[in-house]
């Protein structure tokens, strides 16, 4: 006989992840935003954020830089009407890839990075 119980809803909450954990997460994020813009970062911090002070400071600054460039992407777009926004789309482009890798490679050593140019949307 299987136990067909549902799942308890006063289940404990995950606990809090290890150092190196830790680390892996955010280094992920950040590389993950490169690919996938402001959802790897959102999905990271809402999973993610209750697990650990760096952690969650790593998902907000990377949620917080990718909204930042999706803003400026779209003004890009519409500028590229008028011939400029060609230039602001390549360079939001580069500044993601550029900030991404050394978010990340501050990620994976242990130290907490703020993106230059990033509005705080998310604390």
């Amino acid at each position: 006989m299987s136990n067909s119980y549902p799942p308890d809803p006063y289940a404990q909450a995950p606990g809090p992840l290890s150092p190196s954990d830790e680390k892996l997460w955010a280094t992920l994020i950040h590389i993950a935003g490169i690919f996938l813009g402001f959802l790897s970062p959102l999905i990271g911090y809402l999973v993610l954020k209750d697990r650990g002070p760096f952690i969650r400071q790593h998902a907000a600054t990377a949620l917080n830089f990718q909204l930042t460039m999706l803003i400026a992407a779209v003004i890009g777009g519409v500028l590229v009407l008028v011939l400029i926004g060609v230039f602001i789309v390549f360079a939001v482009t580069i500044l993601i890839l550029v900030f991404s890798i050394v978010a990340a490679v501050a990620a994976h050593n242990g130290q907490a990075y703020r993106y230059p140019l990033a509005i705080e949307f998310v604390k």
